[in-house]
């Protein structure tokens, strides 16, 4: 039954939060902002073993405006309008979508990893081409969904798991630090759309462009839905300990992967709408709180990086510099969520994550 309104929203509701970001110094307020600047393109590139370690500092100078620009951008949206995950969610899709499909085009590219360790996927790929469209459906779910999980969903959360519980939900920019940001993340995204390791030369055809553009607008749209800003009461319902939702999650990724093709895709499209709504069912309780956040956000980048040693980097490096990175990967994993976590050691109040 319902316990009340959401104890985050009620006290702060959407047309107070703009305002919030102005009560905060500066120096406090550019403290996340650079946090995530730099976490949202290790997460997103280095985190799985993308890349051996002497290739990290290039992955934030040359990534970080784009995955960076975006996260902010993302997260500054949903605490500027009051709204809550489902918000961040659905607009790290969009980026997704637009970043595969718009920039640098990798998911029209059927070459697009030809000339990296991961070439022999291409047939694979190939199993799951949408006819018409010709992209794998397959590689579409990867890459948006690690866009969702690991550039945008987890270093927003680790973040704002290091804040106090009334600075989560605020903004931490006003109008002009989100102009900046902006012009920031356009110039990052024209970078790689230019440079010839980015989009590599290839260009999509006007139907690719316009499927990848309408669906970007689509999934914008309904993120701004306004009844994603609206405070949801909590129920009295019993939620699982936030290791066994992590546990979920983990198993939930494994079995997106067992099979191939059309089934395989099927599969995991089911299993990521299952543990969404089983989700957005558990956090409607009363007893959800910051660290259940922080383990349904962080469970994809920690089994990432548990797998980033059976994965090669995608350029050729020694075995050393390999090895080197995945041990790095491991160190700064466990830091960033075991600090976290010790941070929300105290008890926190519930904070919901806004799933009605």
């Amino acid at each position: 039954m319902p316990t009340g309104p959401d104890p985050v929203t009620a006290d702060h509701p959407a047309t107070d939060r703009p305002a919030a970001a102005d009560r905060l110094p500066l120096r406090r307020r550019l403290l996340p902002v650079l946090a995530l600047l730099l976490l949202a393109p290790w997460a997103a590139e280095c985190s799985w073993g993308g890349f051996a370690i002497d290739d990290f500092l290039p992955v934030l100078i040359f990534l970080g405006p784009m995955y960076g620009g975006a996260a902010i951008l993302i997260r500054e949206t949903a605490r500027h309008l009051g709204a809550g995950w489902p918000t961040i969610v659905l607009l790290a899709a969009a980026f997704g979508v637009l970043q595969a499909g718009l920039v640098d085009q990798s998911l029209f590219n059927p070459g697009y990893l030809d000339d990296t360790q991961y070439a022999d996927t291409r047939a694979a790929a190939e199993a799951t081409l949408v006819p018409g469209l010709d992209f794998s459906l397959r590689q579409a779910f990867d890459y948006v969904g690690n866009h969702i999980v690991l550039t945008i969903c987890a270093p927003i959360v680790l973040v704002e798991s290091f804040l106090r519980p009334e600075r989560r939900q605020r903004p931490w920019l006003g109008r002009p630090g989100l102009a900046v940001v902006g012009v920031i993340y356009l110039l990052g995204s024209l970078l790689i759309f230019s440079d010839s390791s980015g989009r590599k030369g290839f260009l999509a055809s006007p139907l690719q462009l316009a499927f990848a553009a309408v669906l970007v607008f689509a999934l914008v749209a309904v993120a701004l839905l306004p009844r994603w800003r609206r405070a949801l009461p909590r129920r009295s319902r019993r939620v699982p300990h936030p290791l066994w939702v992590g546990l979920l999650i983990v198993l939930v990724r494994f079995g997106a992967d067992l099979t191939p093709g059309w089934p395989g895709v099927a599969i995991a499209l089911s299993l990521a709408a299952a543990v969404g709504g089983l989700i957005a069912y558990w956090s409607s309780g009363s007893g959800w709180g910051q660290r259940h956040v922080l383990v349904a956000g962080t469970a994809g980048l920690v089994t990432a990086a548990a797998f980033a040693y059976l994965v090669p980097p995608y350029s050729p490096a020694s075995p050393a510099a390999a090895l080197a990175g995945d041990i790095a990967v491991t160190v700064i994993t466990v830091a960033l969520v075991g600090g976290a976590w010790w941070r929300l050691r105290r008890a926190s109040p519930a904070v919901h994550v806004a799933a009605g």
